[in-house]
């Protein structure tokens, strides 16, 4: 099951906070987990992530900028969303109302995975039982994925996918009970996380045997 997104970071602390914020904290119970980077990100990034603008889109796109985002060229053009960068440089998109497969009015709604054309058909027939998600669109543009129908984040991919130069620095994490734990290669060589588990809070400790006074007890 697709349970979160890993993310490569400088600095951990201030990422957390940035994408908490940024979010708003609605992401559909997808975990944005940050770990250590040892170097800045270099190129455009396979994976981003795509947020709702919301009704007052504009509004939104300067929040965003106030809290640590920039504005970002990859070549987009004319464009009818936001294309922004995080404080360590990762590319996001703004998307406005009435962007295609939207169902939510802010925070995470999709997660878009760039792929290569001639990965298309092994990436669409590897990723909904790796994620658990049933595909609920093909397009000429490539295909989307959801946990249920009404889910409002949704696992979008297709091409054009950008020259891969290194370990991809945004990575999706999935757990599956019973498999062996660690980092993997996708049909299109993109590197994902398997936990053995869905990640949660630690379980509460036992409660501590009653105490009845019986023989043998001893004064402490």
């Amino acid at each position: 099951m697709l349970t979160g997104i890993v993310i490569d970071a400088l600095d951990v602390v201030r990422m957390e906070r940035f994408w908490r914020e940024a979010t708003r904290g609605r992401t559909a119970g997808l975990r944005l987990r940050f770990v250590p980077a040892a170097a800045p990100k270099a190129g455009k990034n396979r994976l981003h992530l795509d947020l709702a603008g919301g009704p007052d889109w504009e509004a939104e796109v300067a929040r965003l900028l106030s809290l640590g985002a920039t504005r970002a060229d990859i070549g987009q053009g004319d464009v009818p969303w936001d294309v922004l960068a995080d404080p360590e440089g990762n590319e996001f998109c703004v998307l406005r109302p009435g962007h295609p497969g939207v169902l939510a009015d802010s925070g995470l709604v999709a997660v878009c995975l760039d792929i290569a054309e001639e990965h298309r058909r092994a990436q669409e027939a590897f990723w909904p039982p790796q994620a658990g998600w049933n595909a609920v669109e093909s397009q000429d543009w490539g295909f989307r994925l959801r946990r249920t129908p009404t889910s409002p984040v949704s696992l979008v991919m297709g091409p054009p996918a950008a020259p891969k130069a290194g370990r991809n620095r945004l990575r999706l994490e999935t757990a599956h009970p019973g498999r062996e734990p660690g980092e993997f290669l996708d049909a299109g060589g993109n590197e994902f996380h398997v936990t053995g588990a869905r990640p949660g809070p630690p379980p509460a400790p036992a409660p501590a045997p009653a105490h009845d006074g019986g023989p043998g007890d001893e004064d402490a």
